[in-house]
């Protein structure tokens, strides 16, 4: 059962990603300013910061799972989140294996996973004729209120599920059980 955690967190926050707006209040809304909610991303972060080991990749599956659900559910294109997600997931892990996991490192690599999914995503969609954004305008208009916007849920989602991943990487990845101490 505790294996399905992060999997029903991240389904959770994938069905959550779909009234993330109406949460936000009207004025935030007006004007020429685009949030997109990446919360399943941000939670990817934390996996792959708090929960993965060096040789385990379960932040990059669950990337590619999850940016497929988020593609068929969300957009048209499929594959755009699915390898946005994982290759952010996958830069993030190494990145970790480099620095030390604490709150400051957190931010800085959510921020760094965050931009490279947007503009990898943004990317896609203008190449293929879906966004129509001037580079520019891109930046003001949606990336910096969009990585502000996850930010700030990944300063909410940090205390509550920092020390939950890494009790459940102790636990799951461990392969130590009580039985095993006998």
């Amino acid at each position: 059962m505790r294996r399905l955690l992060i999997p029903l967190v991240l389904f959770l926050l994938l069905i959550l990603e779909g009234i993330a707006l109406d949460i936000l209040p009207a004025a935030f809304l007006k004007g020429d300013l685009v949030f997109v909610s990446h919360w399943v991303f941000i939670f990817l972060i934390l996996v792959a910061m708090f929960y993965d080991r060096e040789n385990t990749y379960f932040s990059v599956f669950y990337g590619l799972l999850f940016g497929l659900l988020t593609d068929v559910v969300y957009t048209g294109i499929l594959g755009v989140y699915m390898f946005s997600y994982a290759l952010g997931a996958y830069i993030v892990h190494g990145l970790t294996k480099i620095l030390h996991t604490n709150f400051f490192v957190t931010i800085v690599l959510g921020t760094i996973g965050l931009i490279l999914v947007e503009v990898f995503v943004n990317l896609v969609f203008s190449v293929t004729g879906i966004a129509e954004l001037v580079w520019g305008d891109y930046l003001i208009d949606r990336l910096i209120p969009t990585i502000i916007v996850n930010i700030l849920f990944l300063l909410v989602l940090y205390p509550f599920f920092v020390k939950r991943l890494v009790k459940w990487k102790e636990e799951q990845l461990s392969g130590s059980t009580k039985f095993n101490r006998m």
